[in-house]
């Protein structure tokens, strides 16, 4: 699997070889396999600027993502953009982390890839099950850091 990672942001420093365990672990733990993903680290204003180029809402957001095909061994599964400097603002105001924050916009992200959503509120119930699953096994791989 081709994990391609893009860090164009400063908020928060990445370590691209700390991303690929989390990212690969985070397939596995879902059942998903897929020949390619994406990763973007972006600032708050490219995110916002995806965000109204393709959603019509200029504020920032925490991730979006851009499926491509559906989990498979051959698939370039997607994109997921997430905004490290969202993450921090959030995790300072209501206490957190920063880097385990960005690695919850991660998961979310990588959940939007699989075909999860979370519009509808049951729909957000069984994401929040995921994100916290998936949270659970990289904190028990020792997985929860980016640097």
């Amino acid at each position: 699997m081709n994990i391609l990672i893009s860090n164009n942001q400063d908020t928060l420093p990445i370590n691209p070889s700390c991303v690929t365990p989390i990212v690969s672990s985070a397939l596995k733990h879902m059942n998903a396999t897929c020949a390619e993903i994406s990763i973007q680290f972006v600032t708050k204003e490219e995110i916002g600027i995806l965000h109204e180029d393709f959603f019509d809402d200029p504020s920032p957001t925490d991730c979006i993502t851009f499926p491509i095909d559906p989990p498979g061994p051959e698939a370039l599964l997607g994109e997921v953009f997430v905004c490290p400097e969202v993450a921090q603002e959030y995790a300072a105001e209501h206490g957190g982390d920063s880097q385990t924050e960005t690695i919850l916009y991660i998961c979310h992200g990588i959940l939007h890839l699989l075909g999860y959503d979370d519009i509808e509120e049951k729909d957000q119930k069984e994401m929040r099950k995921y994100e916290a699953f998936l949270m659970e096994h990289l904190k028990k791989e020792n997985l929860l850091h980016l640097s």
